[in-house]
Formats: structure tokens, sequence, C-alpha cells
């Protein structure tokens, strides 16, 4: 398939088998991709595996078994309400220097078209490494966003290799030009990681260091790391903390960079609805400068809004699991242990059966007499089950502060000349860049 023409196959194919159908790669890896929520809740609600071609590091996303569980146990707490509260001013801080830097690409009185994924991708990059690792050393990122096309390179290898059944196979892997590529890409992600953390456990060797650390503000996702230990008091090791946060990093800002931009084309596409988010963003801040924890829970337009874009344009689009039992599905059909399942997002989000009108942007479907009778699996930008998105409330709060002050600043145009061609990777993505227009609003 052309990139540009598996979403369209996706839905193509969520129309004519509504529930399930095998996609093969060659003759020898099959997929049954699920797009009903019936089916998704038989396999996503349960404990399956996930396949291990993500290699990037062993962190929380494709760990299995007990060492999961422990992972995910130690790292919940991170993501506690109290974790996150403080984290929507340094958000803030990150939107309003993309904020900054449109206003300067803007002509005056004029319109200015703006690949929003770049930019945007620098700011959740910016932002996660504020609120997750307290590092404000971000200038060099500013200059050289080689960690972002080192990301990118990463999602666009990973998905051509799991799209390959015999660069499956690690030693044939490593004997290709793509393969030798993926493992430079990786060798670079992990030495951006391992400086941040090194000065991290520098600064925490000082006792009267930690203890400021510690009295002055939140503990945030590394000092967790650092601090964690399991029932029998040991710490994590090295590896399986540069693994997490190589895990974080990369899950952190890729995915909710995606569901920004696209969100961001959602509003422009639809002028009424980016109207009636802003005036109820003016009306809940009113005289106020700063957006603040509170306000999130506010934004109820805006978060209808939001789910909207997230169910036209989920930022994973598939998500695959290995069956560590055998499942048997509620009309008798059944798959053996060891069998690959992808969850299509995207098909699951448009399928006729469950959604009215699936291509039309409609916020309401959002609303809370609607959702009560939606189906609880018919919706998973963040997955389900026991492994469904630790930092789902992190992303969803990211995409409000985003939201919020974007609106008060700009208004969104769509940029008829450079429209997007969605595509999969690990993200979903545009072949061609999102272009919007911007218009300053103060």
């Amino acid at each position: 398939m052309k990139p540009e023409e598996e979403f369209l196959n996706a839905a193509a194919w969520t129309e004519k088998y509504p529930h399930c159908y095998p996609r093969w790669y060659g003759n020898f890896l099959a997929f049954l991709c699920i797009n009903h929520p019936e089916y998704a809740k038989t396999v996503y609600s349960r404990g399956v595996s996930c396949i291990a071609l993500y290699q990037i590091g062993r962190g929380l996303l494709i760990l299995n078994g007990p060492k999961w569980q422990q992972h995910r146990k130690l790292l919940t707490p991170g993501f506690h309400y109290n974790i996150l509260k403080p984290y929507v001013t340094l958000m803030a801080e990150s939107v309003k220097e993309m904020l900054d830097t449109w206003g300067k690409l803007e002509p005056k009185n004029g319109t200015a078209s703006v690949e929003m994924f770049e930019h945007v991708s620098l700011m959740t990059l910016d932002t996660i490494m504020k609120c997750a690792f307290s590092y404000q050393k971000n200038a060099e990122i500013d200059r050289d966003n080689s960690y972002i096309q080192t990301v990118f390179d990463l999602s666009f290898l990973f998905y051509q290799r799991l799209k390959t059944p015999w660069h499956h196979n690690d030693l044939i892997y490593r004997l290709t030009s793509k393969g030798r590529q993926f493992y430079k890409a990786c060798k670079i992600a992990h030495h951006h990681t391992e400086k941040v953390i090194r000065e991290r456990k520098d600064s925490l060797k000082n006792e009267k260091e930690l203890e400021k650390i510690l009295k002055k503000r939140h503990l945030d996702f590394l000092d967790i790391l650092l601090c964690a230990k399991d029932e029998n008091g040991n710490p994590l090791s090295d590896e399986d903390i540069r693994a997490e946060v190589d895990t974080f990093m990369f899950e952190g800002h890729d995915t909710t960079a995606s569901g920004i931009s696209w969100l961001f084309y959602c509003m422009a596409q639809n002028p009424e609805h980016q109207q009636r988010c802003r005036e109820e963003i003016m009306e809940l801040l009113g005289q106020q400068e700063e957006i603040q924890w509170d306000d999130l829970g506010k934004m109820t337009y805006s978060t209808m809004c939001i789910k909207e874009s997230l169910r036209l344009y989920p930022p994973v689009p598939l998500i695959a699991r290995e069956l560590n039992s055998p499942v048997t599905f509620a009309d008798g059909r059944t798959l053996p242990k060891g069998f690959l399942a992808a969850l299509d997002v995207y098909g699951l989000h448009r399928n006729p059966e469950i959604w009215d009108n699936p291509e039309e942007f409609n916020p309401l479907r959002f609303s809370t007499e609607n959702s009560k009778h939606r189906h609880p699996y018919a919706f998973l930008p963040f997955a389900a089950g026991p492994r469904n998105c630790i930092g789902q409330q992190f992303a969803m709060n990211e995409m409000k502060v985003a939201l919020a002050l974007t609106l008060l600043h700009f208004e969104l145009f769509p940029d008829p000349a450079n429209l997007p061609i969605p595509m999969p990777q690990i993200v979903t993505r545009s072949m061609n860049g999102i272009y919007l227009k911007l218009k300053a609003l103060r």
C-alpha cells in the first residue's frame, strides 16, 4: 500500500468488515485488525503482550509480564494530579514561546502559512523536558532539532520494518541499510536521554541538594525513576531508567505533537467551532493572564472538540498486541495464543455502525448525554484495559493549554494550496506537512 492510501483503505475495509479483518504482509505475517468495540473489549480488557519491534528502549511501552507490572506500579505515582498540577504553568511557558515564534513569522495585516507539526513538536519536546525532567537548558533544542529529526526517522523506520516481515529478524535487519540507519538513530536518542539522566544524577549525589530539591519542588518523572524501589528495596537499574526515559520522551512528545497539530487543523477547517471554543476560553479566563489547573476542568466545549479531533485523527492509529492466551469472541469465533491482534483505532473511530456520519466533525458526540449511550470501547485514542496510556491525563492537559492559549492569540485558517495528506507511522502524520494560515488577534 502507498502511505497516502493506508487510511483510505482502513476506512473502506472498516465499512466492508465492521468487526474485524485479517491484514497480511507477505504470505507469513497476519494481524487480525479489530475495528469494533465488542471485539476491542474482548482483546484489550485482558492481559496481552506487546510486540517488541519497537526498540528505542525496553520501557513500559513494550515490557511484558511481571517486569511490566512492576514498572507500571512504580511509575503510576508520577501521573497523580498533585504531580500534574504544577505542569500547567510549564506547559503554558512552552506554548507561549511557540506563539511568540509564530508572531514573528506573521506579516503585518496579513496571514502567514505555517507548518504546524515541526513547531508543535519543538514545543511538546520542550514541555516534556521541563515537566518530566525539570530540565531548563533547552536553548540547544531550539537551535538544533536533531532529536526531533531522530524521532521522525525512528517512526518512519519502525513502520517500514513492521511492514517488511523479513526485517523482523534482528540479524537480517542489522545487515540492511535501513537497519543500520535505525540503530544509528537509536544511538542518538540514547545519547540525548543519557545526558539528561547524568545531569540529574549528579545533582542528586549531594545530600543537601537532594533535600533542597525534594522540599522546593514537585517530584518529577525522573525523580520518581531515580528514587523508585521495588518491594525488596532494590532501585531500578541504569538500563531500566534509560529505557523509561527514552520511552516517555519519545511517546510523550511525538504523540501529543500529532494530537495538537491535527486539533489545530480541525479548528481551522471548522471556524464556527473554533469561535465557540475561543468564546468559552475568553469567558473562563476573563481578565486572568495565566491559565490555571482549575480552568482545565471547565473547558467543556473545548474538551469536546479535542475529543472529536482525536476521534478523526487518533495520534496512534494502530496498536498491535500478541495474545498470551486464546480468545473467544461473543460470536463464537476464536484466536489462538500467540496470534497478533491490532486495534485499528482509525477504523474503529470511523466505523459507520458505531458513529453517524463518521467523517463529519461534530463535537456534540462527546456531550455528557451522548457519551452515556456509547459503548465504552468505541473511543480509544489512548488504548484500553490494563495497558492503556499511562500519560493520557498529561496529554489531555497539554492539548487544552495549547488550544486555549493559541485561540486567544491567533485565528486559524486552512491553507487550500497545502491540504494535508494523512498517513500512519507510529503516529498519525501528514505526507506533506500540516500547513495552516495564522492571523494574530492581539
